[in-house]
């Protein structure tokens, strides 16, 4: 039985309904808010497992409510959205967002998003341990195998592995990531980026041109995936 407790920000009563039945078919709490205003009251009050926040909110941007509920609350927020633009996708992500489907999303998909980032949640408090089939990644002892022998990354890009680590399932865009591993200074510098994404691949990836760890998220950044 699934006890999570999922606030969904959205003003479109079919939309609203639609979520309503698919969630507590799969055995979700669900909780309903029509407005920006209404949104942030219920979260504040009765802080949920996960939030599905709509950008096109009447009352005010769901960008601005993204920023406000960042700043308190840290658990997972997926954004649903009719805009579909780069710029939309990539500045929900960076203001904290950790996913972003577009409508209309095919109903298993969501799902598959929502688990994925509760399951992060969860774990969160579990070790610091990531083991998936012939990969393991301990944080705390820095050390990295592949079908149980030390694989021997460089500083830069054990840093960049860790961090895709800590962020499973979570879309990283390429802004923060740059930001995250080689400073503000170089949030424009892509090739640093695509340079050491292929080097990881090479030594975590069974077959580097079909990545099932590392997956680029076009125009966007890149997701860490472990398929348990």
């Amino acid at each position: 039985m699934n006890n999570s407790e999922i606030l969904i920000i959205d003003d479109e009563v079919q939309i609203r309904k639609l979520l309503n039945i698919t969630l507590q078919s799969n055995d979700f709490k669900v909780i309903e808010a029509a407005s920006a205003g209404e949104g942030l009251i219920m979260a504040a009050n009765h802080p949920p497992d996960l939030i599905l926040l709509d950008l096109g909110l009447p009352d005010e941007s769901g960008h601005s409510v993204l920023k406000k509920l960042r700043e308190w609350y840290a658990k997972p927020i997926i954004i649903l959205s009719v805009l579909s633009s780069e710029e939309d996708i990539v500045k929900a992500l960076d203001n904290g967002a950790n996913d972003y489907l577009i409508k209309p999303f095919r109903t298993g998909e969501l799902l598959a998003r929502i688990r994925s980032a509760l399951r992060v949640t969860s774990h969160e408090d579990k070790g610091p341990l990531v083991d998936c089939n012939n990969l393991q990644i301990d944080l705390s002892a820095r050390t990295v195998k592949k079908n149980n022998e030390i694989i021997k990354l460089t500083a830069t890009e054990y840093t960049l592995l860790s961090l895709f680590a800590k962020n499973e399932g979570k879309v990283l865009t390429h802004h923060y990531l740059l930001q995250q591993v080689w400073g503000p200074g170089y949030i424009d510098q892509s090739q640093y980026l695509r340079v050491f994404i292929a080097q990881l691949r090479k030594k975590i990836e069974e077959d580097p041109n079909q990545p099932k760890f590392i997956i680029t998220e076009s125009g966007v950044g890149y997701r860490f995936v472990i398929d348990k």
